[in-house]
């Protein structure tokens, strides 16, 4: 039996098994969400169902005491010395405002050839991909190259502490391993990401003075710190405007994305106001000077203000370009898709910056639409398909 013609036969049940993901609220704690918890209580089913004899679980609890779950599989392969893994994650981002949805979020509608749902695109779609690639694989009777590894994790969306690092400090990884990260790509499947940029989660706490509208404070935190949130934004962006082809943008990004609730009542000035601002450098920068000049802004201004740092991480080496996984992945593209590879660097933060700090060589493939994050995110089920078919054929 031919693997490739295997996966095609499974769609129906790769179709089935993405709706199920969707349904499942699998929201990172970190934004209000359960955790991957009951996620990882369902995909433990259904890796057993579909034939992994192995499924190893690995369970942490975070700050706030909430459990989160890790899952391992493998099938052996020819050397069992090395494995190939597919990295995944189970944790979701938060739908955001309801009314910009056609339907619930977490209520899976297949529509024009597309899965729609949170979480269908991010990372769903791949995460089934996939397991029903390891599916073909053992219903063709074929034994991989090498292992064919499996690890479905938590927490991607928010650092990954307790999901791909956590297990990386298990020591379940090896030197002579490849690594593929199916979390971004192109609507194509043309592109591999083969590099990151840093990334700088900031969150700024301006203090003014508390009272009644009607008699202004003269220390509006909400106003002041709008305005020394456009100070920051025209400094980094004027500063910090070095432009690197490799990546897609070219250029580092500075966005701010979110406020805090300042007050209850239109009626009542505010004595606090905290933004945060998501940035997305390029490895030329070096992530302490950006710090060191949002502090220098703030010292100047007449308010008190706060600068915490809520999420950091310093761009890896990228993988070489003539590196095994890109060439595996390239290669199957050309044969199975008759499509020729392009290789660059993304702002996304993935798996990948984890297993590259460590000097394992990894790339981020997948076919995607691009629809993370965002309202009526939809996986396109031919997508989805034909990716696992190319997992199958990197194995192989």
């Amino acid at each position: 039996m031919n693997p490739i013609g295997r996966v095609e036969e499974l769609r129906k049940d790769m179709i089935s098994s993405l709706k199920k993901f969707v349904s499942i609220n699998s929201v990172n704690p970190a934004f209000g969400g359960p955790g991957e918890e009951e996620m990882a209580n369902w995909l433990t089913e259904l890796l057993r169902d579909l034939g992994y004899e192995t499924v190893k679980r690995y369970d942490v609890k975070d700050e706030k005491g909430i459990v989160r779950s890790n899952l391992v599989t493998l099938i052996k392969g020819k050397d069992t010395s090395r494995t190939l893994w597919i990295v995944t994650h189970m944790d979701k981002v938060p739908e955001g405002s309801r009314d910009l949805w056609d339907h619930d979020p977490f209520d899976p509608v297949e529509k024009d050839g597309k899965i729609y749902g949170r979480g269908a695109e991010d990372n769903g779609g791949s995460l089934i991909a996939s397991i029903f690639a390891g599916k073909a694989l053992m219903d063709a009777g074929i034994t991989p190259s090498m292992n064919f590894g499996l690890a479905l994790v938590a927490d991607e969306e928010a650092g990954s502490k307790y999901g791909i690092e956590y297990l990386i400090e298990r020591g379940i990884f090896s030197d002579e391993d490849l690594f593929l990260v199916p979390d971004a790509g192109s609507s194509k499947g043309d592109f591999i990401e083969i590099a990151e940029k840093s990334i700088l989660w900031l969150k700024v706490t301006v203090f003014g003075v508390q009272g009644h509208a009607s008699r202004p404070t003269g220390k509006n935190a909400f106003r002041e710190g709008a305005k020394i949130m456009l100070d920051i934004d025209k400094m980094l962006h004027d500063k910090y405007s070095d432009k690197d082809e490799l990546f897609e943008p070219p250029v580092s990004t500075f966005e701010p994305t979110r406020v805090e609730k300042t007050v209850d009542n239109v009626n009542t000035v505010p004595g606090n106001f905290t933004f945060y601002i998501d940035s997305r450098v390029l490895p030329v920068y070096n992530l302490d000077n950006i710090i060191k000049d949002v502090e220098r802004v703030l010292r100047d201004k007449e308010l008190e203000t706060k600068l915490e740092i809520v999420m950091r991480q310093d761009a890896p080496d990228p993988t070489p370009s003539d590196s095994e996984i890109v060439k595996r992945i390239s290669s199957a593209l050309k044969e199975v898709r008759g499509i020729e590879a392009r290789v660059g660097g993304i702002g996304g933060g993935t798996c990948a910056a984890f297993f590259r700090r460590r000097g394992f060589h990894t790339a981020v493939w997948s076919t995607i639409d691009e629809t993370a994050h965002q309202p009526n995110e939809y996986k396109r089920i031919d997508h989805m398909v034909e990716d696992a078919k190319i997992f199958a054929k990197i194995a192989i």
